[in-house]
């Protein structure tokens, strides 16, 4: 692989300013800012599972509530995925894991096809880990599908802690994601019998 997969997004409106810099072949390495404490802990574990280098700075209406922050910056991780994939040609296109996180077992099914959808099944027995709506965990993963053109799946197998639900997701789809972003030599052109994603 000689091409480079990345890409940078600016996102700014009313409520957010955001920047963001993702490489799809990075080193799990990642510099995350958004003023809210636990979302910047669970974007390291999408960086660190899932090989990327990724960099987010993000201001946002913190005063009011987490939502605009946690959902703008979903909406440019999925933008700026889609634009460093290219055409996705030799890519694996599908992937899957099945994260534990003490007595939470969460697993994550994807397929980058261009059509972005979450189906998830999350019950968390609280509505905050510490200052952040649980709420948001869906929020945050619906705009990076949408926004990726990723069918997303999460099936919540078991789970009491609402913080360790929420890590074993987002490391989940960081390992998904890794397994769907690769390049294998046998993949010829698109992986896709309609020749395009």
């Amino acid at each position: 692989m000689t091409d480079l997969r990345q890409a940078t997004i600016a996102r700014k409106t009313k409520e957010t300013d955001i920047s963001l810099t993702v490489d799809l072949d990075g080193d799990g390495e990642s510099e995350i800012v958004t003023g809210v404490g636990f979302f910047d802990h669970m974007l390291t574990h999408i960086a660190r599972h899932g090989l990327l280098h990724l960099t987010v700075k993000a201001a946002g209406d913190l005063h009011i509530d987490d939502h605009h922050t946690v959902e703008d910056v979903g909406i440019a991780l999925g933008q700026a995925l889609k634009d460093a994939s290219g055409d996705k040609r030799g890519i694996v296109r599908y992937g899957n894991a099945i994260m534990p996180m003490d007595e939470a077992l969460v697993s994550c099914a994807l397929d980058w096809s261009g059509r972005g959808i979450l189906v998830s099944d999350f019950d968390f027995r609280s509505p905050k880990i510490g200052t952040f709506d649980t709420d948001l965990v869906a929020e945050f993963f619906r705009a990076v599908a949408a926004n990726a053109g990723i069918t997303l799946h999460f099936e919540q197998r078991r789970g009491e802690n609402a913080h360790h639900i929420a890590e074993a997701a987002f490391k989940a789809f960081g390992r998904a994601f890794d397994m769907a972003k690769r390049h294998d030599d046998r993949v010829k052109g698109i992986p896709s019998t309609k020749g395009s994603l």
